[in-house]
């Protein structure tokens, strides 16, 4: 392997692209090999594909995976970039999460020619988003807003916003930060007021059990803090059979031998949420996880994520 060139797969978008270049980039430096010895193989995935329709109505996350991972598996690529947040918490066998990159910040971006903050824009104003998440916080903090549909990468996303099909609309900033759009953020929502999703701001690798060779090259530039919070993270959206089609939030934070967790899960139209924390050593991450997710589903009741329940 050490003269082979490795291959890398990804989707096609600026964002999923920045996110590849910074792994190469990583590689690169970590093992001392030119950026040249690991090739970038772009790969179109069903969700890049189905932009007339909400994801939550087709299928959710492994939307975005699927492709990729079917090319992991038939060692088209070598091993695979992705979102964490667009990851489903059942992999397909064969296939693991082998390293998480050093998380961005976790908050979420408002953006709008009309006003400052969400607090501000008028009665009735329209909000594009295409996370279910997002609509339903919009939807608590601010239920006189009306949210509409909002699909596509980051910049046809500024160009809706611009043509005016929105009023506002809300986006990770790590995902403006890593290509170098900070810019365009109006505001930043703080984590008490808006908890992000699942994984956010969190690049993760995905490759294959037994790939001795590549999975030591991935582990070089592996960040165990981040994977610390996001065992947490996935162990919770786990227990909650989380997906595209449920609105989940959660987020941990690492403090030393410490995590703590703040987790909620919304009604879609917002009318109503449970909350729930968690703190304990990080060796038990998983487990204070998945006993988070195992109260707000008891809490929620069966039928607490279908609308008009």
């Amino acid at each position: 392997m050490s003269t082979e060139i490795v291959k890398i797969g990804t989707r096609g978008s600026p964002l999923a692209l920045a996110q590849a270049h910074e792994t190469r980039a990583r590689l690169a430096a970590a093992t001392g090999r030119p950026e040249s010895d690991f090739e970038i193989v772009v790969i179109k995935t069903s969700g890049d594909m189905i932009l007339d329709r909400p994801l939550s109505e087709v299928g959710g996350k492994g939307l975005f995976t699927k492709e990729i991972e079917t090319a992991l598996l038939d060692r088209s690529i070598d091993l695979a970039v992705h979102s964490s947040k667009d990851m489903p918490t059942q992999l397909p066998d064969g296939l693991f999460i082998s390293a998480f990159l050093p998380r961005e910040d976790v908050r979420d971006a408002f953006l709008s020619p009309r006003a400052k903050s969400l607090a501000e824009l008028p009665a009735g104003a329209k909000v594009g988003t295409s996370s279910l998440r997002r609509r339903a916080m919009v939807k608590r903090l601010r239920p006189d807003l009306e949210v509409v549909e909002f699909r596509g990468n980051v910049q046809t996303r500024l160009k809706k916003l611009g043509d005016g099909v929105a009023d506002a609309t809300l986006l990770a900033f790590a995902g403006l930060k890593r290509l170098g759009r900070e810019d365009v953020a109006t505001s930043l929502i703080t984590t008490e007021d808006f908890l992000p999703a699942v994984g956010q701001g969190a690049i993760c690798i995905e490759s294959r059990l037994g790939d001795d060779v590549i999975n030591a090259m991935v582990a070089k530039i592996h960040h165990a803090e981040t994977a610390v919070a996001l065992t947490l993270e996935r162990a919770f959206l786990a227990e909650l059979d989380g997906s595209c089609r449920t609105p989940i939030a959660g987020l941990a934070r690492v403090e030393g031998d410490t995590v703590r967790f703040e987790g909620l899960i919304l009604r879609p139209d917002g009318s109503e949420a449970h909350a729930t924390t968690r703190a304990g050593p990080i060796t038990r991450a998983e487990a204070l996880g998945r006993d988070a997710g195992r109260e707000l589903k008891a809490l929620g009741g069966p039928d607490f994520f279908v609308v008009g329940a």
